[in-house]
């Protein structure tokens, strides 16, 4: 197992309520130790956290959280915010409920403009899998092909389930080969990461993985 190739993997998250910038501080500090792909905080630490870290770690924050059904307008302005604010990656929900009626075409669109509100900054949409059926899922692979998008990504880590290795595969198997597979949501620890990665995730979001490094580095890591 390679662990720095996992740690390189990882969006080292923390969005809860209750954070304060003292644990977003400390994120930061264990992301760049550990050079995480990224840290992925609330928007309203951007800015600060940007500050913080300058050019030593990528910076992702998170749009229509965690629900998803802000409007398109409120989306693109948080997309701009951020990225103004210094957001390097974006993570994006879509409208399930729109999904649900069929309106696929809208949520092309709205992704299309979030996209192009991000410029060359990444995308992640993330498609809330535990609440889709597997022809929706298939059908959100399709519309993030699509659209353009950089990421398709399970789970906010807000609803009922996270990500699975069965959801992965799906997904793998159904985005373009241009499109990578975030998992994120309920990813224990290294065992679980590396599982993760070998069924075709190219990012993982959590916050677990730098802790289980931590519980071993005086043990050969």
């Amino acid at each position: 197992m390679d662990v720095k190739n996992i740690l390189s993997k990882c969006d080292h998250t923390l969005l809860l309520q209750t954070s304060t910038w003292g644990q977003i501080k400390t994120i930061c500090d264990e992301g760049m130790r550990y050079q995480t792909a990224s840290v992925c905080i609330p928007p309203s630490y951007v800015a600060q956290a940007k500050a913080y870290v300058g050019d030593n770690l990528k910076i992702c924050t998170v749009i229509g959280f965690p629900n998803g059904y802000n409007t398109t307008e409120v989306k693109v302005f948080e997309t701009k915010d951020a990225i103004a604010k210094g957001a390097d990656e974006i993570d994006m929900v879509i409208n399930i409920g729109k999904l649900k009626d069929g309106l696929d075409d809208e949520i092309c669109e709205e992704i299309k403009a979030i996209k192009a509100a991000c410029g060359e900054k990444i995308l992640k949409v993330i498609i809330e899998t535990c609440l889709l059926t597997e022809e929706e899922k298939i059908r959100m692979c399709k519309i993030v092909t699509k659209a353009g998008a950089d990421y398709i990504k399970t789970s906010t880590g807000f609803s009922k389930a996270g990500a699975t290795l069965e959801d992965v595969r799906l997904m793998r198997a159904n985005v373009g080969a241009e499109v990578l597979v975030k998992a994120a949501g309920g990813i224990s620890g290294l065992e679980d990461a590396q599982n993760f990665l070998d069924n075709g995730a190219a990012r993982l979001g959590t916050s677990r993985v730098v802790k289980a490094v931590q519980g071993v580095e005086g043990k050969g890591y």
